[in-house]
C-alpha cells in the first residue's frame, strides 16, 4: 500500500462524523488544479506513515473517532486497497472512500464486499470531455458506470466538481445535472490556486478560467432541480 500522508483528526471529511484522513499516493488522471501535485506523482507528504503504524493510531482512537477516510491521489489504482478497507472495518470504523470514478470493477465490488460506507465521487466535467485536460485515455463510459454504481449502492453518497473553464460550462453543468439525477448531494467546489502548490501552475496562464459567483449560483440552481442538496463550497 502505497501511504502518501496522513491527517490524525478531522471534522468535516466524513459528513457526520470524526474522522481521520488516510492519503494513497499515486494518481491516474492530470487534473491541472489538483492542490496535491505531490500525491499525483507518486511522492509522499508529512507526516508519512506506515501500515503498522496506521494499525497502531487506529487502536489507540477507538471511541474517539468514528472512521477513516481513504482518499489521494486515486485510491482505487491500489491494489490492495480491498484488505485496507476490510482491516478498517474489522477494527470497528466506518470507511467512507474519495474516487476520480475512473474505475467502476472497484467500485462495485467494494461495495458488494461492504467494505465502504460513504462515496464521494468526483466528476470533472461532461464525461465526454475529460481529454485532454483531465485524462487522454480516460473512457467516459467508465465514468458514467461509476455514477450509475453510486447511485443504485444506497450508500451515503456525494458528487463534487471543481469549477473552472473551460471544463465547466453550462452544457456540461446540464450534462452533469442529468447524470447524476436522484442523487443525495453535490458539492460545487471554487478553485483554490493562489498561493497553493498545483500540479500545472501553466493552466491558469494558458486558460480564461475564472468561474464568477453568480454563475457559479445559476450552475448550483441547475444542478439543485436534480438532486436533494448542491452547495457551493
Amino acid at each position: 500500500m502505497n501511504i502518501g500522508g496522513f491527517q490524525k483528526t478531522s471534522l468535516i471529511d466524513y459528513p457526520g462524523k470524526i474522522s481521520c484522513i488516510l492519503f494513497l499516493s499515486g494518481c491516474n488522471f492530470d487534473c491541472p488544479y489538483c492542490h496535491n501535485p505531490d500525491l499525483v506523482r507518486g511522492n509522499k507528504t508529512k507526516p508519512a506513515i506506515d501500515e503498522q503504524q496506521l494499525n497502531s493510531f487506529l487502536s489507540k482512537r477507538k471511541g474517539l473517532i468514528d472512521g477513516v477516510v481513504i482518499t489521494g491521489g486515486e485510491p482505487t489504482i491500489q491494489p490492495d486497497l480491498a484488505d485496507l478497507c476490510r482491516k478498517i472495518k474489522t477494527m470497528g470504523f466506518a470507511v467512507k472512500l474519495d474516487s476520480n470514478g475512473s474505475r467502476p470493477a472497484v467500485l462495485k465490488q467494494l461495495i458488494a464486499d461492504q467494505l465502504i460506507d460513504f462515496i464521494a465521487m468526483d466528476i470533472k466535467t461532461d464525461p465526454k470531455r475529460y481529454s485532454p485536460l483531465i485524462c487522454r485515455s480516460c473512457d467516459p463510459v467508465d465514468i458514467t458506470e461509476s455514477v450509475h454504481i453510486i447511485l443504485s449502492s444506497q450508500l451515503p453518497h456525494e458528487f463534487r466538481t471543481t469549477c473552472v473553464k473551460p471544463l465547466i460550462d453550462e452544457e456540461a453543468i446540464t450534462s452533469m445535472a442529468t447524470l447524476i439525477n436522484g442523487a443525495d448531494q453535490h458539492a460545487l467546489q471554487k478553485v483554490q490556486h493562489e498561493k497553493v502548490n498545483v500540479l500545472h501552475p501553466e493552466f491558469f496562464e494558458n486558460y480564461d478560467w475564472y468561474i464568477d459567483d453568480s454563475t457559479l449560483e445559476h450552475y448550483r440552481s441547475v444542478i439543485a432541480a436534480h438532486v436533494g442538496a448542491c452547495v457551493i463550497r
